[in-house]
């Protein structure tokens, strides 16, 4: 396992809980397990709970068929992971919690007050939310100072980054073994200096998006030709460098001519596109629902996740090494 900068001389954390075990969830406790800790994991939804062993099963296969795996690591890594039939049953001898449960600021509220008491007072609690801080979050604890958010990105047993975002009243100690922790079991780690909406890459996505969607509200190109224009330049190049560094290379001066003579006619306004307003409201959201952006089929769905996680997968090989780490 990896030793970065963030390793401490305090012991390993090794027994880990998961709430949640939906969409992220189940690749999260994949994640811990794969890197030797003990997982522990609850979701409310039975249906989903007893989905959770399969769906990690099915992941760890496919990174087995990329070479990133050893074929003897799937059973280890199922291994050490334990389906509980009660959150309190998930919590019992937790060092490190992340919960992954519904994006609702009120169910968040509630979950880190209520499980504070069920777990010891040093054991570290963490929120997988995309939109939270941790500080309101945390309103309700009577130790907030062992709450942060740890914000991973899906599919999350893929994809490298946590962006770490301390809470105004987390103890330095939890943001230092927390980053530690997940630098450990193989994560790219960022750490935020400041609390704010959306974090860090989220907030670039969303300035990124409403460029994009105003483009295709305004019939520029289709849908498929703004993946596949983004895919061969943009994309192509961040994935081998930072956007910055494509910034200094292309020169400071050239991109601040280029910004001035774009930035009166790139969208700028504050709210939702009429495109995605009207496809809400119409039900379309999405490959959850058969049609967003794009039409799906169950087929479709399936051969476009596949491809992606390959795909993934191969990047995390070209530029994070074998991937055995994560």
């Amino acid at each position: 396992m990896r030793s970065g900068k963030y390793a401490m001389k305090t012991p390993d954390i090794q027994k880990v809980a998961v709430l949640g075990l939906g969409r992220m969830g189940h690749g999260i406790a994949q994640t811990f397990a794969v890197a030797g800790c003990d997982v522990r994991c609850y979701d409310q939804t039975k249906e989903v709970l007893q989905s959770t062993v399969s769906r990690i099963r099915n992941n760890l296969e496919t990174a087995r068929d990329a070479g990133i795996l050893q074929p003897d690591a799937i059973d280890a890594a199922l291994s050490r992971i334990v389906i509980c039939a009660t959150e309190e049953e998930a919590l019992a001898g937790a060092q490190f919690v992340t919960e992954v449960v519904a994006e609702d600021l009120a169910i968040k509220q509630d979950l880190f007050a209520r499980i504070e008491g069920l777990v010891s007072s040093e054991c570290i609690l963490a929120s997988n939310t995309s939109t939270w801080p941790m500080t309101v979050m945390s309103v309700r604890m009577k130790n907030p100072e062992r709450a942060i958010n740890t914000h991973w990105f899906n599919p999350p047993h893929i994809v490298p980054l946590v962006e770490v975002i301390p809470g105004e009243k987390t103890a330095e100690v939890i943001t230092q073994r927390t980053l530690a922790t997940l630098e450990r079991i193989g994560k790219t780690v960022v750490c935020l200096r400041q609390e704010l909406p959306g974090f860090l890459v989220n907030r670039i996505q969303a300035a990124m998006y409403r460029e994009m969607l105003d483009l295709l509200e305004r019939g520029v190109a289709s849908a498929e030709d703004i993946d596949r224009a983004f895919q061969a330049s943009v994309g192509f190049r961040l994935a081998a460098i930072g956007p910055l560094l494509v910034y200094d290379f292309a020169g400071v001066d050239m991109q601040a001519c280029v910004y001035s003579q774009l930035v009166e006619s790139i969208r700028s306004d504050r709210n939702v596109h009429d495109l995605v307003r009207n496809l809400v409201a119409e039900g379309h959201l999405g490959v959850k629902t058969g049609k967003g952006l794009f039409d799906y089929t169950p087929e479709s769905i399936k051969k476009i996740e596949k491809q992606r996680d390959e795909r993934y997968l191969e990047l995390l090989k070209l530029f994070y090494g074998d991937g055995s780490e994560s």
